[in-house]
Parts: structure tokens; C-alpha cells; sequence
């Protein structure tokens, strides 16, 4: 049963049904250089629109992706599957992919972009959570249960939505519930005015090994779930992102869930930075906690890193302990949380002890540019 707050895509809506042109000149307007096979000369436009360039250039690394047909796959996976080595733009048309997409290692620099400019008319969604028999024996665990895996390097994502649509209430006897929309693994992966909707873990910013650097950049996105709905050892900046903490009607009291449940690696100077973002929520006020450490029992000697600044919290984050333990061996008083300068009703402190802040000194470390280095995701179209 698709969860309520998906929206199909629906080919009545006026001006969302692309033909095969429409669909090559919102390739255009997106900024993509166009030269599919088959692309006739009138696609190849002067570049306009957000994401306009006057120096795209025809290039047979572009392919269009249509549900009904209309492009060079109606799958995102075989279209994937198709992009052999680097340097792939896919122009993903208005519909829902139902579908797993995995992007590997050898394909980096990948780039989708939703065709429409509106993430809710593109939604790639399935629904596997960690507890979900698997056809060849055993269960998924949480990483295999994530609709969409990227390993790549490079890789970049335009306004798509990517869910995965398992409930709780649809299957009441499985106890793994972690139910992935995102798995983002790559260095330099950055997703611009995107959707991950999910309840339990919903985006899994996080790297490729232990001892992988990944640097995340997440600007204009929408996220929402329950228990650690954003978690990972990733190096990740949200930027002007909306947070939304979703009801929880299985339970009679809170906590509902968990924000962030960053997995830090000890020797990773930088791991999740919120900045100028929203955190609301449709539960009852107080009823979230704004992070939890996760110290996994792949890395013991993990010191989660969580720094929320400039940000609007909402009356759904508990503001006498917005912290919590997810194991009593790693208080989260041990680890790296921090706040800086954030407004709204659920960053007042009622207790200091229990909301670290940055010092001003602190606080001018704590800047996209620090944690992204010599990569500036927000300099690019």
C-alpha cells in the first residue's frame, strides 16, 4: 500500500505528459547537452531555464528515461545499466518508477535531473525494509533495503523524489523495520531540491568503508520519516533543507523517533552540518528528539558529529532533552553535538547542560567551505 504522503504522478495533470520532444527540450531547458540516438535537430535549442548553459553541447552520454515509452528506457535501472564509464546525464520524464536503482563504482560524474523541474512529478520508490525475505533466503538488512543505492563518485541529482513506501501497519510481524529511500555512498554526491520520504532511515548518508572520505551536499531538499530518518558516517552539509517528523500512531507516548543519527568516523573531523534548515513536525509537541549518537557495531570506536546552526526548530523537538542515547555504552554527551544560533520553539534551552553550543570562535569553522574543502557543489548550475 503506497504511503499517503507520495504523490503519483498522474498523466491527466495539464503539462506534465511529455511527448518525445517535450521530454529532449526539458532535457534542454535543464541545462543537459542533448545528442541521444535519434535526437532530431529542432532538440538541439539555444539552452534555457534554470540550469541553462550557452556552451551545452550535443553528446551521446545523455538518455532519456519515460515510464510510457517515450525515451530510450522506460526503467531508470536499465538506463543505469546502459551508461557505461562516466560523464552519463539521465532525464528522468514525470512518472513513478517503481524499481531498486544501484549505481556503482564505475560509472561516476552520473547525473539525473526530473524533466518537469517539480521533484513531486518524478518518484523513484519501492518498498523493501531490512526485515523483507529475501527470493534467494534471509532478509535484506538495512542497506539492501534501500531503493536507490549510489556508490558512485560525482554523482548529482536535480528534483526527484526518492521513497520507499514500507509500512509498518502493512506488516505488523517483521521486526526490521529500517526502510531506506537513499543510500549515498560517493565522494562529491550532491542532490539539489530533491524529496527522500521514508520513516525509518530514510536517507543514508554515509561512505563506502570505514576509512572512505565522502563529502555530501544536500541544498533545498525535503526529508522526512521517523527513527533516524537522516543517518550515516558521511561528511554531509544540509543547506536551506525542511526536516519533517512524521506521527507516529503505533505509539502511546514519545519519543516518536530521532532526527539525525549520525555514525561519525573517530578520526573524520567533520560529519553532519544543518544550516539555515527547517525542522517541523506532525507529531504532538516535544514528541522528537533532534539526534541520537550510532555507534555500529562495525566501528565501536565511531564519536558521532552533528553541528545544527541558523536553523528553525520546531515545537516537535523536545526542548528539555532533544538528546538521546541509542546505547547506554555511548552517552551522546561523549560525542560531537553542537548548536549555533538556531530559532524557532523547539531551540529554546530549558536546560544548558543538555544543548552544547558553538562558541563564535567555534561557529566560523563550522561552514560549508570547511567541510567540503576544495569541492563547491553550491558554485555549480
Amino acid at each position: 500500500m503506497p504511503s499517503p504522503h507520495l504523490r503519483p504522478f498522474s498523466p491527466s495533470l495539464p503539462g506534465k505528459g511529455l511527448s518525445r520532444r517535450g521530454l529532449l527540450l526539458a532535457g534542454a531547458a535543464a541545462g543537459v547537452a542533448l545528442g541521444a540516438v535519434g535526437v532530431p535537430a529542432w532538440a538541439v535549442a539555444r539552452p534555457f531555464g534554470r540550469y541553462g548553459s550557452p556552451d551545452a553541447r550535443r553528446t551521446p552520454r545523455t538518455l532519456y528515461v519515460d515510464p510510457h515509452g517515450r525515451g530510450d528506457f522506460t526503467r531508470v535501472q536499465a538506463a543505469v545499466d546502459a551508461a557505461v564509464g562516466g560523464g552519463w546525464t539521465l532525464v528522468l520524464a514525470p512518472g513513478t518508477y517503481r524499481e531498486t536503482v544501484s549505481v556503482d563504482t564505475a560509472r561516476p560524474d552520473m547525473t539525473w535531473i526530473g524533466a518537469t523541474g517539480d521533484a513531486r512529478d518524478v518518484v523513484i520508490v519501492y518498498d523493501n525494509a531490512a526485515g523483507t525475505p529475501r527470493p534467494d533466503g534471509g532478509t535484506y538488512g538495512t542497506s539492501g533495503s534501500a531503493t536507490t543505492t549510489v556508490q558512485a563518485d560525482g554523482f548529482t541529482a536535480h528534483r526527484i523524489t526518492f521513497a520507499n513506501d514500507w509500512l509498518r501497519a502493512d506488516h505488523p510481524g517483521v521486526t526490521g523495520t529500517q526502510a531506506v529511500a537513499v543510500k549515498a555512498q560517493g565522494d562529491r554526491s550532491a542532490f539539489r531540491h530533491c524529496r527522500f520520504l521514508g520513516h525509518q532511515d530514510t536517507l543514508y548518508a554515509d561512505t563506502r568503508s570505514l576509512t572512505a572520505f565522502a563529502r555530501q551536499y544536500y541544498a533545498h531538499c525535503h526529508v522526512e520519516g521517523d527513527v533516524d530518518f537522516v543517518f550515516g558516517r558521511a561528511t554531509a552539509v544540509f543547506e536551506n533543507c525542511h526536516f519533517r517528523a512524521l506521527d507516529r500512531t503505533d505509539l502511546a507516548a514519545p519519543p516518536y523517533g530521532f532526527v539525525f543519527a549520525p555514525s561519525t568516523a573517530a578520526a573524520n573531523p567533520r560529519g553532519y552540518l544543518v544550516t539555515h534548515g527547517r525542522v517541523t513536525s506532525r507529531a504532538p509537541d516535544g514528541g522528537y528528539k533532534l539526534a541520537r549518537p550510532w555507534v555500529p557495531s562495525s566501528d565501536t570506536t565511531a564519536r558521532p558529529m552533528l553541528t545544527v546552526r541558523d536553523t528553525w526548530l520546531g515545537a516537535g523537538v523536545d526542548t528539555v532533552t532533544p538528546y538521546a542515547n541509542m546505547s547506554d555504552m555511548y552517552p551522546w554527551q561523549d560525542q560531537r553535538f553542537a548548536e549555533y544560533r538556531n530559532s524557532g520553539p523547539g531551540a529554546r534551552i530549558t536546560v544548558p547542560a543538555n544543548r552544547p553550543q558553538l562558541t563564535g570562535v567555534q561557529a566560523r569553522a563550522a561552514t560549508r567551505e570547511a567541510y567540503l574543502g576544495d569541492w563547491t557543489p553550491w558554485r555549480e548550475r
